[in-house]
């Protein structure tokens, strides 16, 4: 828990540059990061990009899978979320531009259902995910997969809720009918595949959805709730989006992450002199 959602973004981008840097990705092995579009992500992507301009990361040997993409809307719209990509992220120096480097789902593809079939198969080609990074709805939904979408889709189309349509008229000069009905988007099983998730939720508006993900059932009505299930979870968030949770379980949570900075402190000295403490705190 973070006081600010630029202070959220600086976390998730530190975490994410330590991450890249102790997998040490090679050509023949990359470093494969899901990554998400909207409003949420874009304090992470400056975030990267300024870590990278300082030197402290390298990009060169990152593959990358975007969660999706609508359907009909031209790619070079400014509302695509290929256009979003390049102009948030892409076209900062990070990447060097290889056909086989950045991933993102074709919304105008003479066969959509091809389309997610294949995208499905590249993921699988480059040994799956290793961290998906991720928002979160109002809806509690993630990627595009809104409420009432099953937890084990795969990649394919969906029919957008009117509350996401609703949501993103914001992004189209606030005219409900440019926003898209329907898109591409990962499954829920997708993003559960990858070896680590982590979220990105900022903000009151997503409150409600975080207390539904973490304090209610796993439900398909708030789809980001099957996350419950992933062995290897993380939720950054600042303090407008706790608002709607127990006090408890707020506590609770800060409580943990001094702990886990503890074990990592621990970890870290022992690494330091030699000792092997057999990977406690780390993702080994």
């Amino acid at each position: 828990i973070r006081e600010t959602k630029t202070s959220v973004g600086e976390y998730i981008a530190e975490y994410i540059v330590k991450r890249i840097t102790d997998f040490a990705p090679t050509p023949e092995k990359p470093f494969v990061l899901g990554l998400p579009t909207g409003s949420s992500p874009i304090p992470t992507y400056q975030a990267l990009i300024a870590l990278h301009k300082e030197g402290k990361i390298s990009f060169k040997n990152v593959v990358t899978f975007n969660m999706d993409e609508y359907v009909g809307l031209p790619r070079d719209h400014p509302e695509s979320y290929h256009t979003f990509m390049f102009r948030e992220f892409f076209s900062h120096g990070l990447f060097f531009f290889r056909s086989h480097c950045l991933h993102i789902l074709n919304g105008n593809a003479p066969d959509l259902h091809a389309e997610c079939k294949a995208y499905e198969e590249q993921i699988k080609k480059f040994g799956g995910i290793e961290l998906f990074l991720g928002g979160i709805g109002e809806d509690g939904h993630i990627a595009f997969n809104e409420p009432g979408s099953s937890l084990s889709s795969r990649t394919r189309i969906k029919t957008l809720a009117y509350d996401t349509i609703l949501a993103n008229a914001r992004f189209f000069d606030d005219n409900i009918d440019a926003v898209p009905r329907m898109a591409l988007t990962v499954g829920v099983a997708t993003v559960l595949d990858a070896r680590e998730v982590v979220v990105v939720v900022t903000g009151q508006r997503k409150a409600l959805a975080l207390s539904k993900t973490i304090e209610g059932s796993v439900n398909h009505l708030w789809t980001l709730s099957a996350l419950q299930m992933h062995p290897w979870a993380l939720l950054v968030v600042d303090e407008d989006a706790t608002a709607e949770l127990r006090v408890k379980t707020v506590k609770y949570f800060k409580s943990i992450e001094q702990v886990q900075n503890e074990v990592e402190r621990r970890h870290e000295e022992l690494k330091k002199q030699g000792r092997d403490d057999g990977g406690v705190g780390s993702m080994e």
